[in-house]
């Protein structure tokens, strides 16, 4: 009895799978319906049933029946949904044919519901712009200074009291145009201005503007042929500054000032006259050539005298003094302030006659052999002393 119940579990083992494929004899592999894969169970003899059969034995089919059936009957294919064929037709339809032909201007559905062309508002807009009919203002010019109104007529009607009054002629006011009226205004009125207030010159000295006496000056430096313009006002302290500064470009004769000079207008005149009166005729009457540039080392600075600590402010802080360094000749020809050579006849005697003469037209007068701060320029001011004295160091 072991025996045979050891036996049990492996004949159990054996006989299931004989079992399931002798049940199984009917099953066929997978097929496939419009293109899926699905399992089938088909019976292990074909079965065909005609359409209208309504009972009754089936009949009786044969492996070599079936055989001799065509393809199509053993396994036939559904159509795709919307397909031609699905739809019953052979053929597809093509568009030659005249059932989808579409005209050569397009559909028009209103002639298709028998009515008429309607116009929009933007193309009945267009149009009465374009005849000039226009009821609402059309503006032309946008974008200029002088845009107006193309639409508009330049006559307007009159009521009755301005009949009454005394219009023109058939009822209508006429209205001058924009033009016409500015240049009524500029020829009839007279506007009223401000002095420009940046001017010195034009403003009044009640505010603040330029004092007579510097505007006098200015009108003698021009009547001198001298180029010079205005330039803001100097302040660095009560020590050191100028009231009413002007920048010293050229004299009368296209003579330069090289570099411009920073300077008050009082030395700037007296230097004019020295150079068109003094300097001037010298030249021509020892080398006949006139004045082409002169060269200043120091105009506007605000140092002491000398340059020395402890000393008195100089005239150069208030823009009263100038200092000629070299001075070039037409020909070419360059003077420089120095102490010259026994031989340099002309060039000293040139130098002694206006260095001389400079002292009708300043107060103080130094230059080579005053000192050892002068050696090398001239050095003119108008310092004010109470005598009146004048130092020249002649």
């Amino acid at each position: 009895m072991a025996f045979v119940s050891r036996l049990r579990r492996p004949l159990g083992l054996l006989l299931l799978p004989a079992m399931l494929a002798a049940c199984s004899g009917g099953l066929t592999p997978p097929d496939d319906i419009d293109g899926a894969d699905v399992g089938a169970i088909r019976p292990s003899r074909p079965v065909a049933m005609e359409i209208g059969d309504t009972g009754g034995d089936l009949p009786d089919y044969s492996s070599e029946s079936m055989q001799a059936m065509p393809a199509a009957t053993q396994k036939k294919r559904l159509p795709m949904i919307d397909s031609d064929e699905a739809m019953g037709m052979a053929e597809p339809v093509q568009a030659s044919a005249g059932a989808l032909s579409v005209p050569e201007g397009g559909v028009s559905m209103d002639d298709g519901l028998g009515v008429g062309r309607v116009e929009g508002l933007a193309e009945a807009q267009a149009n009465e712009i374009a005849e000039g009919n226009a009821t609402q203002v059309v503006v032309d010019g946008i974008g200029t200074d002088d845009p107006r109104a193309v639409n508009q007529s330049e006559a307007l009607p009159m009521s009755e009291a301005g009949m009454e009054l005394g219009g023109e002629s058939e009822g209508y006011l006429r209205v001058p145009d924009k033009a016409a009226r500015r240049r009524e205004a500029a020829e009839g009125e007279q506007v009223a201005f401000l002095p420009r207030l940046s001017n010195p010159m034009q403003m009044p000295e009640t505010m603040g503007g330029m004092p007579a006496s510097e505007k006098a000056c200015r009108q003698r430096l021009q009547r001198l042929g001298v180029t010079f313009r205005d330039v803001p006002r100097v302040s660095r302290g009560r020590s050191c500054g100028i009231d009413w500064p002007i920048e010293l470009s050229g004299l009368s004769g296209g003579i330069q000032i090289k570099p411009a000079a920073q300077v008050n207008c009082q030395i700037s005149e007296a230097f004019a006259r020295w150079v068109k009166n003094e300097l001037v005729p010298s030249t021509r009457m020892r080398y006949l050539s006139g004045v082409s540039a002169i060269h200043q080392m120091s105009s506007y600075s605000c140092r002491t005298m000398n340059s020395q600590k402890g000393a008195a402010m100089s005239e150069h802080a208030k823009g009263n003094a100038i200092d000629v360094g070299k001075i070039v000749l037409k020909n070419g020809k360059a003077i420089s302030i120095e102490k010259k050579g026994f031989f340099a006849f002309r060039e000293k005697g040139l130098l002694k006659a206006v260095r001389g003469d400079s002292c009708k037209y300043f107060s103080t007068v130094l230059g080579p052999g005053s000192d050892r701060f002068h050696k090398d320029h001239f050095h003119f001011d108008l310092r004010a002393r109470k005598s009146g004295y004048r130092h020249c160091s002649l």
